[in-house]
């Protein structure tokens, strides 16, 4: 038995996204563009904490579970 890690902070906007019935085009109207929406999903743009601030109070995320560290798509693992 194992316990299990925190998610991870993408993961936590695509579940969102599934079980509320959003778009990526939702998530783009909340970041203010659909290329910005689409780096975030695709990891090739970090998460900012006014794109932390709106995923938490519009979509309810929680904040803390959107401000883990993590790797871009190509990036080296973190250290740690």
């Amino acid at each position: 038995q194992h316990p299990i890690g925190p998610p991870h902070p993408i993961e936590m906007i695509r579940h969102r996204m599934r079980t509320a019935g959003y778009t990526q085009a939702d998530l783009a109207t909340l970041l203010g563009s659909r290329a910005r929406a689409s780096e975030v999903l695709g990891m090739t743009r970090r998460l900012t904490l006014p794109m932390i601030w709106k995923l938490s109070r519009q979509w309810r995320i929680p904040a803390e579970a959107l401000i883990r560290p993590y790797k871009l798509a190509g990036e080296r693992p973190l250290a740690g």
